[in-house]
């Protein structure tokens, strides 16, 4: 869980790019672990990019800190590119569910009015439970969790690890691998690969 009183640190998101290779989860998070950094969401899918895994790390650090990390990490073979951004540099989400005892949801009496202030959604309803699904900022999500754990109680609560894409117009792995495309181009042609 995201501890927000922290002061001296903030919240950075590290994204990592990557073939998926066995074991390469393991490495990363030793150096995490070595620099005393707690990882705080962990999330790994597939890239844009066929054949490229993206990790998304959050966690608390300064500056200097994060960014020794990410080196760390880049220079891992297995590693295509590591990154480090802040909240501002990303379009952000994480996904929670909520399962909830059916009698007592119907109870609330305010259901329609819960769902439309949380933006949430019924996911499955049966006779014994009802699941609810809420996408959003990790305030968002805890709000609800929140409210409904004062309210009605919470059976079962899970949330997702932050999944996050860069504001900018492509992903920061295809400079890159664009870049390398032209220089192994220019050695193939006979030119310099600085020119």
């Amino acid at each position: 869980m995201e501890d927000r009183s922290m002061t001296t640190k903030k919240l950075y998101t590290v994204i990592i790019f990557s073939e998926n290779t066995v074991g390469l989860l393991n490495q990363i998070t030793i150096i995490f672990t070595r620099r005393q950094l707690n990882i705080e969401t962990l999330s790994v899918s597939p890239s844009a990019l066929p054949g490229i895994h993206k990790f998304t790390i959050t966690t608390f650090a300064d500056e200097d800190m994060i960014d020794k990390v990410v080196k760390q990490i880049d220079k891992r073979v297995d590693i295509l590119k590591a990154y480090y951004n802040t909240d501002e540099d990303l379009v952000f989400q994480e996904i929670a569910l909520y399962k909830l005892s059916t009698e007592l949801f119907i109870k609330m009496g305010t259901v329609e009015e819960l769902i439309r202030k949380y933006n949430a959604r019924i996911l499955e309803m049966n006779e014994t439970c009802v699941v609810l699904e809420k996408s959003g900022h990790y305030e968002e999500t805890q709000a609800l969790f929140r409210e409904l754990s004062e309210t009605i109680g919470v059976l079962q609560f899970i949330r997702s690890g932050r999944v996050a894409i860069t504001k900018s117009r492509v992903e920061r792995l295809s400079d890159m691998l664009a870049e390398m495309e032209r220089k192994l181009e220019r050695r193939r042609n006979g030119n310099p690969i600085n020119g």
